[in-house]
C-alpha cells in the first residue's frame, strides 16, 4: 500500500526541469508586467506607511537597538512579497494550468510523472517569489533604505522563504474547486499572519498568548533572519529559523503531493 498509496515517497528526478523551462518560456512575455503586479503593493506599504508612520513613529527597538521605522518596514515587507508572490503563482497560475487548461495533463502524456511536475509548480512559484523581492531590494537601495553587505545574504533566504510558502500554498490547490476557495486562504492564514509576524510592529507588544503563538508562524521565521540582515547584523539563532522554515517545506510539500495524487487519481 505504501508504495503505491497517495502518501508514498516522492519519486522525483531531474524531469521537473523541462517542466520550469515551459512555465519560464511561457512567462517571459509578462515578465514586466508581472513584476509590476507583484512589487506594487508591497512598494505601496512602503512608502506610505514607512514615510508616513514613520515620520510619527520615529524609531522602534529592535532587540535593544534603536532602528528607523522605515528600516523596520522594509527588512517585514520583503519577506511579506515574498510570501504573496509565491502563495499567488502556487494557487491561481498553478491552479489555471492543472484545472483551467490542463496543462498538467498533457505533460503528463509525455515521460514526466505527476511528482515532477508539482516539484516544478513549487520551485518555479520560489523563482517568482526571487524575482519580485530581487526588484524591491533594489528599490530599496536605490532609496538608501539599507545598504547592508549582508543583503547578499538575505536573497537566499528569502529564496527560502518563498520555497517555504509555495509548498504551503500548493495544498490548497490540491484542495481547491475554484478560484474562490483561495480567498479564504488568503483572508484566513496569509493576512492574520501579516500583522502578527513583526511586519508591521515588533512582535513584544502582542499580548503573551498571541505572542507565543506568533512564534510558531512561518513568516515569523522568516522575518526574524531578515531583519538583523538589513541591520548589518547576523540573525540570533539563524538554524532554528531556518530550520522551522524548512521543515515547514518539507511536511507540507509531502502533503501538498499526497492531495495533489489523490486529485488526479480521482
Amino acid at each position: 500500500m505504501m508504495r503505491t498509496g497517495i502518501w508514498r515517497i516522492p519519486d522525483l528526478s531531474g524531469r521537473w526541469w523541462p517542466v520550469f523551462l515551459r512555465n519560464l518560456l511561457v512567462w517571459r512575455k509578462l515578465a514586466i508586467p508581472s513584476l509590476v503586479g507583484n512589487i506594487v503593493e508591497p512598494l505601496f506599504w512602503l512608502v506610505a506607511f514607512g514615510y508616513g508612520m514613520g515620520a510619527l513613529v520615529g524609531h522602534v527597538t529592535v532587540g535593544g537597538t534603536p532602528v528607523p521605522y522605515i528600516l523596520f518596514l522594509a527588512s517585514g515587507s520583503v519577506c511579506m512579497s515574498a510570501m504573496n508572490a509565491a502563495s499567488f503563482e502556487a494557487l491561481y497560475s498553478a491552479y489555471s494550468r492543472m484545472q483551467v487548461q490542463k496543462t498538467w495533463d498533457g505533460i503528463m502524456n509525455a515521460p514526466v510523472n505527476l511528482d515532477n511536475i508539482v516539484l516544478a509548480e513549487m520551485l518555479w512559484a520560489a523563482f517568482k517569489a526571487l524575482y519580485s523581492v530581487t526588484a524591491i531590494l533594489l528599490v530599496i537601495l536605490a532609496l538608501h533604505i539599507s545598504h547592508s553587505p549582508l543583503l547578499l545574504v538575505a536573497w537566499p533566504v528569502l529564496l527560502c522563504v518563498g520555497v517555504t510558502f509555495s509548498c504551503i500554498a500548493l495544498i490548497f490547490n490540491a484542495l481547491a474547486q475554484g478560484y474562490d476557495f483561495f480567498t479564504y486562504y488568503f483572508t484566513l492564514f496569509l493576512t492574520p499572519m501579516m500583522f502578527l509576524s513583526g511586519v508591521f510592529f515588533p512582535r513584544e507588544q502582542l499580548p503573551g498568548l498571541v505572542y507565543s503563538l506568533s512564534s510558531l508562524l512561518p513568516l515569523t521565521h522568516a522575518v526574524e533572519l531578515v531583519r538583523p540582515l538589513f541591520m548589518g547584523q547576523w540573525p540570533a539563532q539563524p538554524l532554528l529559523h531556518l530550520g522551522v522554515l524548512a521543515g515547514y517545506a518539507l511536511v507540507t510539500f509531502w502533503v501538498a503531493l499526497a492531495l495533489t495524487r489523490r486529485r488526479f487519481r480521482g
